[in-house]
């Protein structure tokens, strides 16, 4: 099936001093194409520049916030050019590394930079699966308010690559638990999440968007200018602890694992198959309370 027609890949909708954004792709679990990451960097944009506009929530529409890069459904446009947001060449018509790198330095750590570096506060409400490519969406954020039925996973060394390419794992999880994270592909519920320090709240599924809602209004009361300058101190120690170094080598070392998959299987996601990948993604088993 192709997308709704004019259902809007992002939804934009504002309560008072809040921007609702929320992915619109319900069908396939919010899956990450090309053209729903242009329409959330639109979204962020044009929360960004409006003055009456303090925080944004962003969100997934449907029971999963997203499933990750879009492997396989019908909207699937890698070879698509659109309108780029960074000074890297189009990859559309270009071969091997040339296409694959400057593609993700464009929507994958790119994008996630232009987002973390909104000077506003924002806030990723997280409930059902958030995989692989939608942790850079949810790191991405300021803060994570997870639903108790929300599972994290990055699988993708399954891919032969080295993990998502917005590289933030050790940063969001901690260095041994980023390695758990990474070395078995497992997925892990949003209260292991919480006691890693990944998520601020876990509430109940029913009370996600008035949680999120009351945080929001919260942060909304504090002075703008002042949120901005906070949440620069934050980033820059962030900076300090070499943050971006790593994420520059980890998307370089991301290109060797697609090049090596090319050279050696023909495609640059050969790894052990987008179907292994699914299954591994699968909700953990949460033990039940004696």
């Amino acid at each position: 099936m192709s997308e709704e027609p004019d259902e809007p890949l992002v939804r934009f909708e504002t309560e008072g001093p809040v921007a609702w954004l929320t992915l619109n792709r319900p069908r396939y679990r919010n899956a990450q194409n090309s053209a729903l990451l242009y329409a959330l960097d639109d979204a962020f944009a044009r929360f960004a520049a409006d003055d009456e506009l303090i925080v944004a929530v962003l969100g997934g529409a449907g029971d999963h916030f997203s499933a990750g890069h879009d492997l396989k459904s019908p909207g699937l446009d890698y070879e698509k050019s659109f309108d780029r947001r960074t000074m890297w060449w189009d990859h559309v018509g270009k071969a091997g590394a040339d296409r694959t790198w400057a593609r993700e330095e464009e929507i994958y750590l790119g994008m996630y930079r232009r987002w973390r570096a909104i000077p506003k506060p924002t806030i990723a409400v997280v409930q059902g699966a958030c995989l692989a490519g939608a942790l850079k969406l949810a790191w991405a954020c300021d803060l994570i308010v997870a639903a108790d039925d929300a599972y994290f996973a990055d699988p993708l060394v399954l891919m032969g690559v080295n993990g998502v390419e917005a590289f933030k794992h050790p940063w969001e999880c901690g260095i041994r638990f980023a390695k758990e994270m990474l070395f078995t592909g497992r997925p892990f519920s949003a209260q292991r999440a919480y006691e890693l320090g990944m998520v601020n709240r876990v509430v109940p599924v029913a009370d996600l968007h008035a949680t999120a809602a009351e945080l929001a209004a919260d942060i909304a009361r504090m002075p703008r200018l002042s949120l901005a300058l906070a949440k620069s101190a934050v980033h820059a120690a962030e900076e300090a602890m070499g943050q971006r170094v790593a994420m520059d080598t980890a998307l370089a070392l991301h290109q060797i694992g697609h090049l090596q998959n090319e050279l050696v299987n023909g495609s640059r996601t050969a790894g052990q198959g987008v179907d292994e990948i699914r299954t591994a993604m699968d909700p953990p088993v949460v033990p039940a309370e004696s």
